[in-house]
């Protein structure tokens, strides 16, 4: 087994549906650039309040992924 090398990137995904929605809108948005993705953490949740309601929520990745050998 060979030794890999990560690196960890900061995105942030948006979602007017809700919190899952967001995470997987700003993954699927990363993966179309970015190759070997192992893993994300979710650093940060917000979100937009407009006439007393929640109306769009945002929140931060941190996508760990695996340089080319």
């Amino acid at each position: 087994m060979s030794a890999h090398v990560y690196k960890k990137v900061e995105i942030v995904g948006s979602s007017t549906t809700g919190l899952e929605d967001a995470i997987t809108n700003g993954i699927n948005k990363a993966a179309k650039s970015i190759k070997h993705m192992d893993w994300f953490e979710v650093t940060e949740t917000r979100g937009h309040i407009d006439k007393g309601a929640v109306a769009h929520w945002q929140v931060t990745l941190k996508i760990g992924f695996r340089l080319d050998d």
